[in-house]
């Protein structure tokens, strides 16, 4: 069905240190293969050799060749490999063409010129079996990073590709929705649909996969066979950077109101149609790390965003030092970074990047010292949007750190970060909130949130 025929590959400047080196692999009929290792090891570029983004989309030298369902990719069109593979990629706004919910999941057959009778059946079909009802008759830009994640799946689902390739599909998903995620990965495997999978988070694989590809530095280490990779100890796990195997059930005090720095009271915020929430009340004080749970769509960035002084709320107030403090004035104590990172970063570098987010007063040296710490100083020339999407998202982390503003807001920091990172996300927080900053951290991560968040709030009903 797949074959990666000897493929060694490197993106434009890149030649000296190659993404790709000698990848052979086969993926078969049915097959659900697992591709994982650290951030940056190559998952994501092996993703586009089956989809054909390389070469058609991403230039680089490219040597070797990958067939799919007979056809080599190189030397077919876009048109006829999408027919065959479905992708879902790690940022679902990057495959959309339409505002509204109902257009997107018609688009990709209406593309092909597939009969309109057809596009309605195969779209209600697909609403119907992903159990995706309140998707529709939506507006994009109105949903969270999850739905958005869910809608992306289901469009490709209408299609009824034989392969699908997905990249990290529940980096913005709540445990809730993975659950449903797990359920259609398993309904398209008992369809006999082959799937290609990169992921950070694991668990939710563990009935699903029948082989793991471990990548180092774009090198194929090993093969695992679902038994071999389930029965890894949690040292080998460690060791070999990868996420927790288990599903995970942290325990965490709900946090209240009464004292603090900084109060949060009463507040609400609704838009043209419903409110987004209600009677939002905490507190929370220096050195605090304070999670913000809740599933998809139940308010949690909006939330955050109120905090940050970047939308007005509808009624309630925020206190800080026991003084009122209006939206505009909470920018100069808050610094939020933002779920999709790409609306964050404008430097022309990594270096500047953080340059832009400073006062102009950080020494040199304590910039590298974060970009260090965060394996990001490699890349100090590299412009932000070369980089891949972990890496973006511990560049934004990086920001937030050199900015020094005193309440940090991280809106899900371990979105598309392996395990390695994920603990230097968690150590860095823990190390802002030994220096007294407060820490509020919207997260659906519960590896994460079982390390770091001792309180935690809860936005609607979870």
């Amino acid at each position: 069905m797949v074959e990666i025929k000897d493929v060694t590959f490197s993106y434009p400047g890149e030649e000296t240190g190659r993404s790709l080196h000698h990848i052979n692999f086969e993926i078969r009929p049915g097959e659900c293969v697992l591709l994982c290792g650290k951030s940056g090891c190559g998952k994501t570029t092996i993703t586009k050799l089956i989809n054909g983004l390389i070469p058609h989309f991403n230039q680089g030298n490219l040597q070797g060749e990958t067939v799919v369902d007979g056809m080599t990719v190189a030397d077919t069109p876009m048109y006829q490999l999408s027919e065959k593979v479905g992708s879902v990629f790690q940022n679902p706004k990057s495959q959309f063409f339409n505002i509204d919910s109902d257009s997107e999941l018609a688009f990709g057959l209406e593309n092909n010129g597939v009969d309109p009778e057809i596009i309605r059946k195969s779209v209600k079909k697909a609403v119907t079996d992903l159990h995706i009802e309140s998707l529709l008759h939506r507006n994009i830009f109105s949903m969270s990073g999850g739905e958005k994640q869910s809608l992306a799946f289901a469009s490709v689902y209408a299609m009824n590709p034989n392969i699908y390739v997905l990249d990290e599909p529940t980096a913005n998903l709540d445990r809730e929705a993975i659950a449903l995620l797990q359920q259609q990965l398993k309904q398209i495997k008992q369809q006999g649909k082959s799937i290609i999978i990169a992921e950070h988070r694991l668990y939710f694989l563990a009935e699903i996969l029948d082989r793991a590809v471990f990548i180092i530095d774009g090198k194929i280490v090993r093969e695992f066979s679902r038994e071999e990779f389930l029965s890894l100890t949690d040292e080998e796990r460690r060791e070999m950077g990868l996420r927790t195997l288990y599903q995970r059930n942290p325990s965490y005090q709900i946090k209240g109101q009464g004292g603090g720095e900084l109060e949060v009271r009463n507040l609400a915020y609704r838009d043209k149609h419903h409110a987004i929430f209600e009677n939002i009340s905490f507190s929370a004080s220096a050195g605090d790390i304070i999670g913000i749970l809740g599933k998809n769509g139940a308010g949690k960035t909006t939330l955050m965003r109120c905090v940050a002084g970047l939308l007005k709320e509808s009624s309630g107030e925020i206190y800080y030092h026991g003084k009122p403090v209006r939206g505009k004035d909470r920018n100069s104590i808050c610094y939020m970074i933002m779920q999709d990172v790409n609306h964050q970063l404008f430097g022309e570098s990594v270096w500047n990047e953080c340059e832009l987010s400073t006062d102009g007063t950080l020494q040199d040296a304590e910039i590298e010292k974060s970009l260090e710490e965060f394996d990001l100083l490699r890349f100090r020339d590299k412009h932000p949007m070369a980089l891949s999407g972990g890496q973006k998202q511990r560049l934004a982390i990086v920001t937030g750190i050199v900015a020094g503003k005193q309440v940090l807001i991280f809106d899900e920091p371990t979105s598309g970060l392996d395990y390695d990172q994920m603990c230097v996300v968690s150590q860095t927080l823990k190390k802002l909130a030994e220096k007294g900053h407060i820490l509020l951290v919207v997260t659906h991560d519960m590896e994460f949130l079982e390390l770091t968040c001792k309180q935690a709030i809860k936005v609607g009903a979870i």
